[in-house]
């Protein structure tokens, strides 16, 4: 009897599917079960692995530029500076009805505001810290920080000159040990003439964003008092944060904006004002690619070996089949099918074992953080389905690829020393 088939066959493909299943997990020496289950593991740890990266990455990268941008918008649009510090006070300008119709016209953006900032001085019991103060008006959009709103409220804006109330980080609140209700001095110097000018303010709401660089520099209170302070016109500004329906189309609209604006105006993506920021996120893109590199070459490794090994254990099974007439495909089938067994079954415990660990980090957040490090106190999670399916598919493909390697072996083994072999 002669098991030469074709190849392309139905029954050749279901006589190597058939055998692989019979050996694939049942009657294994107990070294073999060892190294079958060591490759269990390890694939299913490289695929939790990278699945857990992605969606750390993902949470971080996601968390911390939506504080940047409920803080500034993801564009700003001035008067052009150039030399200018990018995080200081700003020059007047005043609103501008074209500008304002050219922001509108643009798809894609979601409202706009007026700001500006100034340099000053926060005193309270005789304790004094630097700040910048941001200056809003009422129609600012301050759903944006409730998220970050420890305590109190938000301004309010029924004075007729100006509102009496003041926001201030939970950091600065601590250094000067100020509690909600206090009454603080806000120091404002010209930077003309130098001459000094204070406001007392009720403090009316204590935020914490997590980004010390804002937390330790900013406090809130009415554009209007920053106007009457530097002597500016009712319509000055110091320019408008810009807030899109979609961040990743930031560069694409500033571009648009920048080539639109009169010359005296500019537009900058809120990536350039706070670089350090978003280059840290950027980095996350690189641990996240070295991650996925070493746990693919550990997976594909694990399998190989493995794949050898059963291949060496089945010599004399090999060589039956070869004296019988089965050609080197059909027996090279039988082990890839057993290897991509294997490959499954750790594929779907590493989609289990890493889906399970994010949901519990979303729903728990037992991962805690350093905040002044990380900008969040708890590991941020984000779980986008397609590239979880990604990976299992990416990881499937490239150790189906890898394992074909080791199968070529099977040309070398000879049916009569197989049979001999012990």
């Amino acid at each position: 009897m002669s098991l030469v088939l074709p190849e392309s066959t139905p029954l050749h493909l279901n006589l190597a599917f058939h055998i692989a299943k019979r050996i694939a997990f049942t009657g294994q020496r107990s070294f073999s079960r060892f190294i079958i289950r060591l490759s269990v593991a390890a694939t299913a740890l490289s695929v939790a692995a990278m699945i857990l990266t992605m969606a750390f990455v993902n949470g971080f990268q996601q968390t911390v530029s939506q504080k940047v941008f409920s803080f500034w918008g993801h564009i700003r649009v001035q008067g052009y500076e150039p030399g200018k510090s990018l995080v200081a006070e700003e020059n007047p300008i005043a609103r501008n009805d074209t500008v304002e119709t050219i922001i509108r016209q643009q798809p894609g953006i979601r409202n706009f505001q007026g700001f500006a900032t100034k340099s000053a001085v926060l005193e309270k019991n005789k304790e004094i810290e630097g700040v910048l103060l941001k200056g809003i008006d009422r129609n600012y959009d301050s759903s944006q920080l409730h998220a970050y709103l420890l305590q109190g409220r938000w301004l309010c804006f029924d004075d007729s000159l100006y509102s009496r109330e003041l926001m201030v980080s939970a950091q600065l609140a601590a250094q000067l040990d100020i509690r909600l209700g206090d009454t603080a001095t806000v120091y404002f110097i010209s930077l003309n003439d130098g001459n000094r000018t204070y406001r007392k303010l009720r403090v009316a709401g204590i935020y914490k964003t997590g980004i010390e660089e804002y937390d330790k520099l900013f406090i809130i209170g009415d554009l209007r008092l920053l106007q009457r302070v530097n002597s500016w016109d009712p319509d000055q500004i110091g320019g408008y944060e810009i807030f899109l329906n979609d961040y990743r189309r930031i560069d694409t609209v500033n571009k648009q904006l920048s080539d639109q604006l009169p010359l005296q105006w500019e537009s900058r993506s809120i990536r350039e004002v706070f670089p350090n920021i978003f280059d840290w996120l950027n980095i996350q893109d690189v641990n996240r690619n070295v991650i996925f590199i070493v746990m693919s070459v550990v997976a594909v490794i694990n399998l190989i070996t493995c794949l050898l090994i059963l291949i060496l254990e089945r010599t004399r099974m090999i060589g039956i089949l070869k004296a019988v007439g089965a050609g080197d495909a059909l027996i090279r089938k039988i082990f890839l099918y057993q290897a991509t067994a294997i490959t499954i079954r750790g594929i779907g415990i590493g989609l289990l074992a890493g889906l399970g660990l994010a949901i519990l980090q979303q729903q728990t957040g037992f991962i805690r953080l350093d905040e002044s490090s990380y900008y969040v106190a708890t590991a941020p999670v984000s779980i986008i389905w397609w590239q979880v399916l990604a990976i299992c598919t990416a990881t499937a493909l490239v150790c189906y690829l890898a394992l074909i390697i080791p199968t070529l072996l099977v040309k070398r083994i000879s049916p009569i020393r197989a049979i001999q072999f012990r």
